[in-house]
């Protein structure tokens, strides 16, 4: 595990110590773990709603058989022998 010191004023200081004893962290580094842990499921879920809307936007969805995967494995095999030359 790597390590990272920080730096912070005296009032962010005593903010993470008044979280860490409040939430019942064991340690500032944990608590700081668990922010940028919660940063990183926030930044995800935005992508997911990002790709749901755009899905939405782009129209009414086309249903999906056997004879849909039957021409995308017909499409793809065309594609590869006039790749293979």
């Amino acid at each position: 595990m790597a390590t990272m010191n920080i730096s912070l004023p005296d009032e962010l200081k005593a903010f993470v110590d008044e979280r860490v004893a409040a939430q019942g962290y064991s340690s500032s580094s944990e608590f700081l773990r668990e922010l940028i842990c919660q940063s990183r499921r926030e930044k995800a879920a935005a992508f997911l709603h990002q790709l749901i809307a755009e899905g939405m936007a782009s129209g009414p969805a086309e249903p999906v058989t056997a004879e849909t995967f039957a021409q995308m494995r017909k499409e793809l095999r065309e594609r590869m022998m006039r790749e293979a030359g």
